[in-house]
């Protein structure tokens, strides 16, 4: 996270892209944690063809690695609690967390490792790394803006980030769907992830 370069393979030779200078940020080198009273990890899918329904997940622990010398040994793992799903509405959040959904029970927690990471241009960054929902992993790009650093009111070095990210539900075996009467299905496959990291500089 945060400090990338960007490289090309061909199969003759491995080549360097050359990429606009992005901010010197070797002084936020060291680990880092995701502080979760300050950040949020939410998502949006299609409900009925014709709105969008929001959510967020509340509990998750997340550190971050940030390497100046190497840009590319950054990196980043995410662990978040199921059951701390939160639609605004519990009925929905219950059902969620039974089998037609996540299967909270059976598998409490999400989690997201990344496997590389890149510099995009100036504040701008991707990582790759592999989600696993319930009991299938697959592999999720996330796009990601460095927003800035700085001391808070009690001495702690913190970083932010903001992220985005789409996927299709049904390859995590997410497929639960209701027809509705006027064509079309009652949730969307796509669901949209967005981050607001806040985290802190690791003792």
């Amino acid at each position: 996270m945060g400090l990338f370069n960007r490289t090309k393979n061909t199969a003759a030779a491995t080549t360097t892209v050359a990429v606009a200078e992005g901010p010197d940020l070797g002084h936020l080198s060291g680990d880092w944690t995701i502080d979760a009273t300050h950040s949020e990890i939410g998502f949006s899918v299609r409900h009925a063809m014709v709105t969008n329904v929001k959510g967020r997940f509340t509990e998750y622990d997340g550190r971050l690695h940030l390497d100046g010398a190497t840009p590319t040994n950054s990196s980043a793992e995410l662990v978040i609690k199921i059951g701390s799903i939160d639609t605004n509405q519990a009925q929905r959040d219950e059902h969620l967390r039974t089998s037609d959904f996540f299967a909270a029970e059976t598998f409490p927690e999400m989690s997201f490792r990344s496997t590389s990471a890149e510099r995009v241009r100036d504040d701008s960054y991707r990582m790759t790394g592999n989600l696993t929902i319930k009991d299938v992993t697959r592999p999720i790009v996330l796009d990601l803006d460095y927003t800035g650093a700085a001391v808070d009111a009690y001495g702690v070095d913190r970083v932010g980030f903001e992220g985005k990210a789409v996927l299709d539900r049904t390859d995590w075996g997410l497929t639960y769907n209701a027809a509705l009467e006027t064509g079309g299905v009652l949730i969307g496959e796509k669901v949209k992830l967005t981050f607001e990291i806040s985290a802190v500089k690791a003792a």
